[in-house]
């Protein structure tokens, strides 16, 4: 190819050097990172490079096409598109991490299975609790850190490293989507709620009706929720954490974490 000189069936055939090569290979070697095997990169002698999506939308696009649906009867599952960005923005940001192998990449499939894994959490969720509506929360993005580890390289870190990366990354994602979800001024009324000793129990195993005597007791945070397009109890539990969680980020609210369980509070 270097030469230009291409054989076909034993005829040499000179071609310009403007070329589309594609190349296929065994799923058993497969590398599920959009990598062209050892073995074929090796014949070809040259790097193929490939893009991702530069934007949100056509990365939340590709998820919501490529994904496994998994349909359990009499239960719906409605993804907040607020959840579908952090997922994307996960994505985004760990291809710009430094505490992973770029040279490896990081592909869509990681965006499919982490929103795989998100609203199967949900839904398992919804059964246990006997809910007719499963809505992905922040406590479940726990779920992402097997399927995200999964997919990706990291560059050498020490034991227990992957899992302070993967978190960090987590946490940056959300905290993302939220401040281009709110501004400060906005939930000036719900962090004023929390002065003196109220708190706010969220928990991946709680029942959405937990969350809706809760935003009762809490000015500001039902509006918060409307505001996210939250209707229906598990919709409105699913924002409230989202909520909680952003003004834990930008250090509004303090965390405690205890058994699976979470406190927030002044």
């Amino acid at each position: 190819m270097e030469e230009r000189d291409v054989q076909i069936r034993g005829y040499k055939v000179r071609l310009p050097l403007d070329l589309y090569v594609v190349a296929s290979a065994n799923p058993e070697d497969y590398t599920n990172r959009g990598r062209i095997i050892t073995p074929l990169k090796d014949r070809f002698g040259s790097q193929v490079r490939t893009h991702y999506p530069k934007k949100l939308a056509e990365e939340i696009a590709i998820m919501e096409a490529e994904r496994t649906a998994f349909p359990v009867d009499g239960i719906k599952t409605a993804s907040p598109e607020y959840m579908k960005q952090v997922v994307a923005e996960l994505t985004h940001l760990a291809r710009q991490s430094s505490d992973i192998s770029q040279r490896s990449g990081v592909s869509v499939r990681v965006s499919i299975c982490n929103y795989e894994n998100l609203i199967s959490s949900a839904l398992k969720r919804a059964i246990r609790l006997d809910e007719r509506l499963a809505v992905p929360r922040v406590s479940d993005l726990g779920a992402l850190a097997a399927s995200t580890a999964g997919k990706i390289e990291m560059e050498t870190v020490s034991d227990g490293g992957e899992d302070k990366v993967l978190t960090r990354l987590m946490h940056k994602a959300v905290l993302n989507v939220f401040n281009r979800s709110f501004s400060g001024p906005e939930l000036a009324e719900v962090v004023k709620g929390f002065e003196g000793n109220a708190a706010v129990q969220a928990s991946d195993t709680m029942p959405s009706t937990e969350y809706i005597k809760q935003v009762d007791q809490m000015p500001g945070l039902r509006a918060a929720a409307a505001k996210l397009g939250a209707v229906e109890p598990p919709a409105i539990a699913a924002a409230v954490e989202f909520v909680l969680e952003g003004l834990h980020l930008t250090k509004k609210l303090n965390k405690d974490v205890q058994a699976g369980r979470y406190r927030y509070r002044s």
